[in-house]
């Protein structure tokens, strides 16, 4: 299958260098917003602006994968995979052949799945998600659509990740915990009571940090 990657960076290039030796896909080309094309090519294959995208790779010969990072509490990779969707894009998921998992992986379209990563039987991984290197997701965990889980997160059994999410590096979250949407986990930290939405949490174990609209003016 021909795939053309979103970006034009450092996490495209990975994702073009797993698709290229660790995938039966091929990678064709790249896109970007018009605003930020800088080169004509990466890697030796074009890049095209994402207005005229399908100008430049058919939707009905040609599939995408948007490897972008957790920017805008991942909703620069949500609105990617929308207007795409509105192209006429279909998408790929990739699961690194090192990664350890079970034969009725559930996951969704457009996830990405790396190398060392382990999800157990019957983890379910949602749209547009990114499972870094080395993460551990056990067994009945749901991992909601278009979050981030950085290397080494960790995610106990039953647990269940709202959408929009990021997990920072070896951060941990405890068995039957609900993470809320538009959370943000550092890394490090350890989650031990369910969180509420949007909120930062820091520390072990966990406690939330003010964002600046938490905040309450002094009188």
């Amino acid at each position: 299958m021909k795939v053309v990657l979103f970006g034009n960076r450092e996490f495209a290039s990975l994702a073009w260098y797993v698709l290229s030796h660790d995938s039966p896909h091929e990678v064709v080309g790249f896109t970007v917003d018009e605003a930020y094309l800088t080169d004509a090519t990466h890697h030796g294959l074009p890049v095209v602006p994402f207005e005229q995208v399908e100008q430049f790779f058919s939707p009905l010969e040609t599939r995408m994968l948007l490897p972008i990072g957790p920017h805008d509490a991942n909703r620069v990779r949500q609105r990617k995979y929308l207007q795409a969707k509105s192209k006429g894009y279909e998408f790929i998921s990739y699961v690194s052949s090192r990664a350890i998992t079970c034969p009725d992986l559930d996951v969704g379209e457009c996830s990405m799945i790396f190398d060392g990563a382990i999800i157990q039987p019957f983890a379910k991984i949602g749209t547009g998600v990114i499972i870094r290197s080395g993460c551990h997701v056990s067994h009945h965990v749901e991992i909601g659509d278009f979050s981030f889980l950085a290397a080494q997160a960790v995610t106990g059994g039953m647990t269940k990740i709202g959408s929009h999410c990021f997990l920072g590096l070896n951060s941990i979250v405890i068995d039957n915990i609900n993470v809320a949407e538009l959370c943000t986990i550092g890394a490090g930290a350890v989650v031990t009571a369910d969180t509420s939405e949007n909120g930062i949490y820091v520390g072990a174990p966990a406690r939330r940090r003010p964002r600046p609209t938490d905040e309450v003016s002094s009188p």
